[in-house]
């Protein structure tokens, strides 16, 4: 079955305006035409890190009808690796993303496959029926919990929506995650401030998948506004799967089972919480993490975009790595488990 296409319509004197603002994250006016119906008025930007000097660049496109991110997923020779990780982020209880691969066509001219990321914003929780009174992104390595001396409380955050009520709510959470307390009282703390389920299946999605960069960066967190919890949403999964954000062959043993931030050294350190931790993923690996439970998804994905890929020019490598992808992301999932199995002994 043909994939989606996507036609972005940008006039050159905006185009040229985008290309001028490549760096500093302006919306230019565009339209977009995504199916029978005439195209719709959207603002369009370039998104992303280092990838926004790439020749094949990822946009985010914003319109009455929500904001939508079109990845080139230039560094996985996959392009499935963020689309399977939020299937099975979700699969696993997370509320996360939903996607599809499209074709994207840019004033007549065909650009190649990108991945549709759903954002997460206030229409993402609307949709789920969740009520978020206020919510972050974790947007460099500063997010990851610590109060370190000269470093502001939430330097590593892009405020979303919240208002002042909502900063000063994470930054009390943060500030006082550091203060002396015995194991039992920072468990209470933890769980009167974060709903410890979801931070849980949070923390085993990013060590199962292997997401190094997802402990301190690359998440979103929002405050559940009926219970007063802080939650976490998945945001940018692509170096998984056995490869780094590069695109680059990682180990299987390259992510610890404890993860990298400060709140989850926290969270582990009080017994009952890691002993949560441990039943969680011990479940996840006899369910969820088998090359039965995941494989399927992978070949479907990797089914659907493989007559369209052949024909692309711009992925880094081109054709040749992208029919072994599946066999990379079988073998990490076998090493995975080897890892954690062991690892979960001494946990």
């Amino acid at each position: 079955m043909p994939i989606p296409v996507r036609v972005l319509r940008i006039s050159d004197r905006h185009a040229a305006e985008l290309e001028n603002n490549l760096w500093n994250g302006r919306f230019v006016p565009a339209a977009m035409d995504g199916g029978p119906t005439r195209p719709w008025p959207v603002s369009v930007r370039y998104r992303g890190g280092h990838t926004r000097a790439y020749p094949k660049r990822s946009y985010e496109v914003a319109s009455q009808e929500g904001t939508r991110h079109y990845n080139a997923e230039f560094d996985d020779p996959s392009l499935i690796r963020n689309a399977l990780s939020f299937w099975f982020l979700d699969r696993i209880g997370l509320p996360s993303p939903s996607t599809r691969h499209v074709l994207l066509v840019r004033n007549g001219a065909r650009i190649g496959v990108y991945l549709e990321i759903e954002a997460v914003d206030a229409d993402f929780f609307r949709r789920r029926g969740i009520r978020a009174s206020s919510l972050f992104y974790a947007v460099n390595d500063r997010a990851d919990f610590r109060a370190a001396p000269g470093k502001g409380l939430l330097d590593g955050y892009e405020y979303r929506f919240g208002g002042r009520t909502g900063r000063e709510q994470l930054r009390s959470f943060i500030a006082g995650l550091h203060r002396r307390r015995s194991a039992a009282e920072t468990a209470a703390y933890i769980e009167k401030h974060i709903d410890v389920d979801n931070y849980l299946r949070w923390l085993s999605g990013a060590v199962l998948t292997g997401n190094y960069d997802g402990f301190d960066q690359n998440y979103a967190i929002y405050r559940h506004r009926p219970s007063g919890r802080w939650r976490m949403a998945p945001w940018d999964y692509e170096g998984t799967w056995g490869r780094n954000c590069f695109g680059k062959p990682v180990s299987a043993d390259l992510v610890e089972i404890g993860g990298y931030n400060a709140l989850t050294r926290k969270l582990l350190g009080c017994p009952p919480l890691k002993k949560r931790y441990r039943d969680l993923l011990r479940a996840l690996l006899r369910t969820a993490f088998t090359e039965r439970a995941i494989m399927p998804q992978a070949e479907k994905l990797h089914r659907e975009i493989a007559p369209y890929i052949r024909e692309e020019r711009a992925g880094r490598g081109g054709y040749a790595e992208f029919p072994d992808e599946l066999g990379t992301i079988r073998q990490y999932i076998r090493d995975r488990r080897e890892v954690l199995i062991r690892d979960i002994k001494r946990l």
